[in-house]
């Protein structure tokens, strides 16, 4: 691209003003000056010629770096094409820009000087017409000077609303011998300094993601889905080690086709991830590489979807070889569409969330090379498949009934499974907590004769509303122990606000799974955490389930018991 390319609306523009705008680049200030007045005077002149705002753009060095037609907010460098040096720096680039009208600097023009995080500001206002300066001279049109600049954000961190403070602030009117006599190095070492204490002070982990959460809610959804989304996004986030600092709605009727939210909004975002020091985008739906692209383009710091999250959560659980291929599998097939327009200012290779995992060390090869890498995971998975037939087959020659632990993730499956077998399988207070399917040995009683019969019971991964396409077609070795079981156990967080809306969710995986799977029993778990209207409640949309607190053991001979029944009815059927 030509050094002297001019930004903006060009239409109009006759070639010897084309001329004036290109020889701006040729300038130098001196580096220790916001602007000298002669600069300052030219810029003016071509603009009042055109008849349109001109912005120039310096560097620290004094050299025109950017010359554009338009207002700062119009004539913006990319977030991409500036300097990445994080929140406790400035761009280290200035503007001169000019305002036709007498007026102080607008709303689009400081939020523009946000973004970027300029080193500064300066508006010169016009007059009508030209004048002529104090003892002669040239006419000039700068009626006043405003000078603008960062301030730091002194938000409140340990607040979930964060609280902000102004983050800029604009000077009274200045002349422009004023605004000359300015000492820029000192104003940027100060303002610097000011942003290096806030930025060492608010530093929590330097490895954790600093998170914006941005949910788009359409007509079809309702107010109360919206709100459990969007809470249950900012659990993910938390579970793959990111730190929420805000979270972000717009409405709308669809999507937006390039930016999902729209143009403003993404304005807001980026300015929004300046002002909190955000290093990541989340948003609450799938989005297409293109959204992708186009939204880091404009918003200057990585975003990502809530698929990549959950994949993320995925790769950091995955603990067998058979967990951390079908992992990797599914970070590859989501990936592999994602690949093109990711250059190095981009990469996805610096760590974070949508980062790790077996598969980060292949996100950026080559397409064919990624091709060969999954077919060769999908004949593993299906060596895999093969395994756990076998093994099934196994324990049906055997006559050994099988039930398969089913439900929403951290409904407290594992936890169930330890309490009934008294085994030791990892369990927490996490999202997909487990991923690896556990068999264990139980014992209990026939439901006619009392005796005592061995069952095996299943723990298996747990769902989530809209579970990814690429997860369930990675997982199909592991989902086979649902497919295949002799019955279910459907396990359901009865303290969980959304836990019909969980019901919903699990009940529509089970629907779209190639094959039907057995019989179900509802177990409402955490009965000890909830009051007696939800649970008179449940009892009446649910009277045939059975109500547990696995981590209180309450309840759990009926369970058993019921267990029973469930396998007498699968047998004589």
């Amino acid at each position: 691209m030509p050094i002297e390319t001019i930004y903006g609306n060009l239409q109009g523009l006759k070639s010897s003003q084309l001329k004036q705008l290109q020889r701006l680049y040729h300038q130098r200030l001196p580096s220790d000056c916001l602007t000298t007045s002669e600069f300052a005077q030219r810029v003016a002149s071509i603009s009042k010629e055109v008849g349109q705002p001109v912005c120039a753009y310096i560097n620290r060095r004094g050299k025109i770096i950017r010359v554009g037609i338009g207002t700062p907010h119009q004539t913006q460098i990319p977030p991409l094409e500036l300097p990445r040096y994080g929140a406790s720096r400035l761009s280290g680039i200035r503007c001169i820009a000019t305002n036709l009208k007498p007026e102080v600097p607008s709303e689009a023009a400081l939020t523009a000087m946000v973004i970027q995080r300029l080193d500064a500001l300066v508006v010169l206002t016009l007059t009508g017409e030209g004048f002529k300066r104090k003892g002669g001279g040239a006419t000039g049109y700068i009626k006043q000077a405003y000078l603008a600049h960062l301030l730091p954000t002194q938000t409140d961190r340990t607040d979930s609303n964060i609280q902000e403070l102004p983050f800029w602030t604009v000077s009274p009117p200045l002349s422009l011998d004023m605004l000359a006599k300015q000492d820029f190095i000192d104003l940027i070492d100060g303002l610097e300094a000011e942003f290096q204490r806030e930025f060492i002070a608010q530093e929590v982990d330097s490895d954790q993601d600093k998170v914006l959460l941005v949910g788009l809610k359409t007509d079809k959804m309702k107010d109360r889905e919206f709100e459990d989304g969007l809470a249950e996004l900012a659990r993910l986030v938390n579970t793959a080690g990111g730190l929420v600092l805000k979270t972000m709605q717009q409405k709308r009727s669809q999507p937006h086709p390039q930016t999902v939210v729209g143009e403003g909004k993404v304005q807001e975002i980026a300015l929004t991830v300046q002002t909190v020091g955000a290093n990541l985008v989340v948003f609450d739906r799938d989005l297409s590489p293109a959204q992708v692209r186009n939204l880091e383009t404009k918003v200057g710091v990585r975003v990502v979807d809530r698929t990549e999250v959950i994949l993320d959560i995925f790769a950091q659980r995955a603990q067998s070889r058979a967990g951390k291929l079908q992992v990797e599998l599914a970070q590859l097939e989501y990936t592999i569409p994602r690949l093109t327009g990711r250059g190095e200012a981009m990469s996805r290779l610096g760590g974070g969330i949508g980062t790790r995992g077996p598969g980060e060390t292949k996100l950026e090869t080559e397409r064919r090379a990624i091709n060969a890498r999954i077919s060769r995971l999908q004949k593993e998975v299906n060596q895999l498949q093969a395994h756990r037939t076998r093994l099934r087959q196994h324990r049906q020659s055997q006559e050994v009934p099988t039930i398969a632990i089913v439900g929403y993730t951290n409904a407290g499956k594992s936890t169930l499974l330890n309490t009934l077998t008294k085994s030791e399988v990892y369990a927490a207070d996490q999202l997909f907590a487990t991923l690896d399917p556990t068999s264990r040995r139980l014992i209990i009683p026939d439901a006619v004769t009392g005796k005592r019969i061995p069952i095996v019971i299943t723990d298996t991964v747990g769902f989530i509303h809209e579970l990814p396409p690429t997860l369930i077609d990675a997982f199909r070795a592991t989902l086979e122990e649902v497919t295949e079981a002799d019955a279910l156990l459907h396990v359901v967080d009865l303290s969980h606000p959304a836990w019909q809306s969980q019901i919903r969710s699990v009940m529509t995986i089970l629907a779209e799974m190639p094959e039907t799977p057995g019989p179900a029993l509802v177990a409402f778990n955490k009965i000890d955490e909830v009051d007696g209207d939800t649970l008179r409640f449940a009892h009446e949309e649910y009277p045939m389930a059975v109500f547990i607190s696995a981590a209180k053991a309450l309840g759990l001979e009926t369970l058993r018991q019921r267990l029973a029944q469930l396998i007498d009815y699968v047998i004589a059927s």
